[in-house]
C-alpha cells in the first residue's frame, strides 16, 4: 500500500467515524469467510456496515480525537462495525458475539465518548432508531383516535334511536 492509497484509506475511515452514530470495535480471530460474509449480511440487513481496519491507519484518522483510551481498542486483529443508528450495529454484534465465541465486541466510541463492552451491551439494549420513530407516531395518533370516538359516540347513539323509532313505526 503506497502513501497515496493510505491517505485515500484515512480519508475513508474519518468519514466512516463522522457519519456513523456509534462505532463498535471488534476481534475477528479464527472467524472463517463465511462466517464474516454472514455477518456482514446480518449487519447490512440493519443498514449497517463491517470493516476490517488496519489499526495505525484507524488511529491515524481518528487523530487522537478519543484520546489514549479509544487508540488502545485498536490492538489485534480489529474490525470495526458502524451505522448511522448508534443501536443498530451495537445489537447485530453482540448478538453474533454471543452466538460465535471467536467474535467478540472489545469496545466502542460515540462521538468523543469511548465505550467499553458493557457500554457497547447497554447500548444494544436500546430500541433501534425506527422502534421509537413508531413508538412516537403511535402516542401520537392514539389520543387523535380517542376524540374521534368520542365524537362519534353520540352520532351514533342518536342513529340508533332514529332507527329504532323507524322499526317502531314500521311495525
Amino acid at each position: 500500500m503506497d502513501r497515496a492509497q493510505k491517505q485515500e484509506a484515512i480519508e475513508t475511515l474519518k468519514g466512516d467515524f463522522a457519519a456513523a452514530g456509534a462505532v463498535v470495535v471488534t476481534h475477528y480471530m479464527g472467524l472463517t469467510v463465511a462466517e464474516m460474509t454472514d455477518l456482514r449480511g446480518k449487519l447490512r440487513e440493519q443498514g449497517a456496515q463491517l470493516k476490517v481496519v488496519k489499526n495505525t491507519l484507524a488511529t491515524k484518522a481518528l487523530d487522537g480525537s478519543i484520546g489514549e483510551q479509544g487508540d488502545a481498542l485498536f490492538k489485534g486483529p480489529v474490525a470495526i462495525a458502524f451505522a448511522s443508528d448508534p443501536v443498530s450495529a451495537a445489537k447485530v454484534a453482540t448478538q453474533y458475539a454471543k452466538e460465535n465465541d471467536k467474535f467478540s465486541v472489545i469496545g466502542g466510541f460515540m462521538g468523543q465518548q469511548v465505550l467499553d463492552k458493557a457500554s457497547v451491551t447497554a447500548l444494544a439494549s436500546l430500541p433501534s432508531l425506527d422502534q421509537l420513530r413508531g413508538k412516537i407516531i403511535g402516542l401520537l395518533q392514539a389520543p387523535a383516535t380517542k376524540i374521534a370516538g368520542v365524537l362519534q359516540a353520540p352520532a351514533g347513539q342518536l342513529a340508533r334511536v332514529v332507527g329504532a323509532y323507524a322499526a317502531k313505526d314500521a311495525a
